[in-house]
């Protein structure tokens, strides 16, 4: 590479950009936008490996185990749409930096919890670093590319971003075994210095000078809270119960905060969510079958890693190992299955994919305290894996591919947005419908009765998504609408994070 580097430049809405993949310039900017959303992924991976160390070290119940995950969730979910107006209005650069500072002290404080308290708001603060940089490290792509490399970029930074989640379970695992949880996070602050050093200097700053008005904080706010009471209230139920007073209040409240944010939003001027968008029946559609899917699997995936370490007795290097061949059938097959949607369109492999997941999900049942990693682990997570592998591509497409293109950054977001809603409500419900509380996860007997229980509803909730994608689903009509399936997906190809 070249020493000599341009100075950062502005790139107004209306100019075209003109950075290439071809030059140093483009590496430079692709390496950035990589290093941003791979931290936060492989935070979101490794941290799941690390729970039952975690659990044991502060001396935490089940509930401590779910709200160091949800709470992460819970701040992203909620400001990510957020996140991205800021992006377009305040420069995107800008808000990518800010973002990976703040997501870098948040792990830092992670780091050095020495309470579960402590941790627990650690992590919501990691959260809104996370909503800060993960929608503008794709939008840096978009805005500094020139048009014709942009579909490369993406796929590029959409391979390496899932490359960086193949190596997350290693990393933790090994982390976990020479180390201790602690540095799970404190791996983060190092990585931040190499990526705010590498934009300082080679990323250009952009924005969209058209997007005029407020930030909608008073929408933020309500789906913050909104979210905030209905997982408090799903949490508090793992012990006291659905029936407690206190559950039923505050899940009330959580309901009535939900429908004053979508009232406001339906009256915002310049709503971060406009429900418009929701007119639309294969995008509502296709929503309603992301939010199924991904909270069957992130509830499955978040009681899975905890089977393998407590009553499979792995490691926390060969449980977080288990998971490669799910991420390595995602990135090896997903661009075959978007062409595969190009040429007869989506609604099979969308029908399809979920309940091959679930086929996986179900061969988990097979586990026990003497699961053998070849004869259980692999078969099950390699079908669960291809049948991702078949869906995802096809389901991200549809999204984008059912509003105009002026409104396809809109639709990403809010699709982004319903996944991370749907793992934080799943991991937050799920353990209470299974009786798992107290110290429970750490005696084998009582976790493998529960896991068996969640796995009959994960994959109950994926064969239901399957269903509901072959009755709502339309394939586009034209020969032309299908040709636009598979760069379109790629923008949301950042939800196999979840």
């Amino acid at each position: 590479m070249s020493n000599a580097q341009p100075e950062p430049t502005l790139f107004p809405s209306g100019t075209t950009p003109s950075v290439r993949m071809s030059t140093s310039a483009g590496r430079w900017v692709l390496g950035a936008a990589v290093l941003g959303s791979s931290v936060a992924g492989i935070d979101a991976t490794v941290v799941n490996i690390a729970l039952p160390a975690i659990g044991r070290d502060l001396h935490g119940g089940f509930q401590t185990l779910q709200w160091t995950v949800t709470a992460y969730t819970l701040t992203l979910a909620a400001l990510i749409l957020l996140g991205g107006s800021c992006g377009d209005r305040y420069g995107r650069r800008r808000v990518f930096l800010f973002g990976v500072v703040w997501f870098a002290v948040a792990s830092l404080a992670c780091g050095l919890a020495p309470t579960a308290g402590w941790l627990v708001a650690a992590r919501a603060l990691q959260g809104v670093g996370g909503a800060l940089l993960t929608p503008a490290s794709l939008a840096i792509i978009q805005a500094s590319f020139v048009p014709s490399d942009r579909s490369r970029a993406v796929g590029a930074w959409a391979g390496l971003s899932g490359l960086s989640v193949a190596v997350a379970p290693f990393l933790g695992g090994w982390l976990l075994a020479v180390a201790s949880w602690h540095w799970v996070f404190l791996i983060n602050p190092p990585v931040a210095v190499v990526i705010v050093a590498i934009t300082v200097r080679h990323v250009p700053e952009s924005r969209d000078n058209e997007a005029t008005g407020t930030l909608d904080v008073t929408g933020a706010a309500l789906g913050f809270l909104a979210l905030s009471a209905l997982t408090y209230a799903a949490i508090r139920a793992t012990g006291d119960g659905f029936g407690s007073g206190i559950v039923l209040g505050v899940g009330a409240a959580g309901v009535g905060l939900f429908v004053a944010f979508l009232s406001w939003e339906r009256r915002a001027v310049n709503p971060m969510m406009p429900l418009g968008i929701f007119t639309s029946v294969q995008f509502s559609a296709s929503n309603a079958v992301t939010f199924l899917v991904y909270a069957a699997l992130s509830g499955f995936l978040f009681l899975l890693v905890v089977e393998l370490q407590v009553v499979g007795g792995f490691s926390p290097l060969l449980a977080g190992a288990a998971l490669l061949p799910m991420t390595a059938f995602t990135l090896l097959l997903s661009e075959r299955s978007g062409m595969l949607a190009q040429r007869i369109g989506p609604r099979l492999q969308m029908s399809v994919g979920p309940l091959v997941c679930a086929a996986g999900v179900l061969m988990t049942l097979a586990l026990s305290t003497n699961a053998s990693y070849l004869r259980d682990v692999l078969p099950a997570l390699s079908v669960f894996g291809l049948g991702l592998a078949i869906m995802v591509a096809p389901l991200t497409a549809t999204v984008l591919a059912a509003v105009s293109d002026a409104r396809a950054g809109i639709a990403s977001g809010v699709n982004n947005a319903v996944a991370r809603t749907a793992a934080l409500l799943a991991v937050a419900t799920l353990p209470a419908v299974i009786g798992l509380s107290g110290d429970s996860y750490a005696h084998p007997t009582a976790f493998l009765g529960a896991y068996q229980e969640a796995v009959w509803l994960c994959a109950a909730g994926m064969v239901l998504g399957g269903l509901l994608a072959a009755v709502t689903i339309r394939n586009p009509r034209t020969a032309g609408d299908l040709q636009t399936l598979p760069h379109r997906g790629s923008q949301c190809s950042d939800l196999i994070h979840v």
